[in-house]
């Protein structure tokens, strides 16, 4: 099954529809580690390496295929210097700023509710076989 090309208004992005490209863009952004990357750039600019010492756990792959797929969807900007050897950068586009306004949202809620949220999966798991 393709993806449904966005062709007329914003309005016609069906999110609910299997076929929709905003359900295409939910999977590319809903994982761990695009979140993670979009906060750990933030405001700033940073090199492949050191985006890879602030998203602890992330392999060089990981982090390779999530900077590619974030780029495609016009939420990172990649800058290659011509220096021996190549410097690349990374920045948010604007696009990705308002996504991190969303996933600054989402941290809050996190740090908010993590008690909750642990004593509900100590519960759940309690009255578990």
């Amino acid at each position: 099954m393709g993806t449904k090309q966005l062709s007329g208004s914003v309005d016609q992005a069906d999110v609910t529809r299997a076929d929709s490209l905003a359900r295409e863009i939910f999977t590319d952004i809903a994982n761990k580690w695009a979140l993670l990357i979009i906060e750990a750039i933030g405001e700033r600019t940073l090199r492949f390496s050191e985006l890879r010492g602030e998203v602890e756990g992330i392999s060089h792959k990981m982090l390779t295929q999530n900077l590619r797929m974030l780029e495609r969807n016009g939420l990172i900007e990649r800058t290659v210097h011509p220096t021996v050897p190549p410097r690349v950068e990374y920045n948010l586009t604007e696009p990705g700023q308002a996504l991190r306004s969303a996933i600054d949202a989402m941290c809050d809620w996190t740090h908010r509710y993590l008690g909750q949220i642990e004593e509900s999966r100590h519960r759940f798991e309690a009255g578990r076989p």
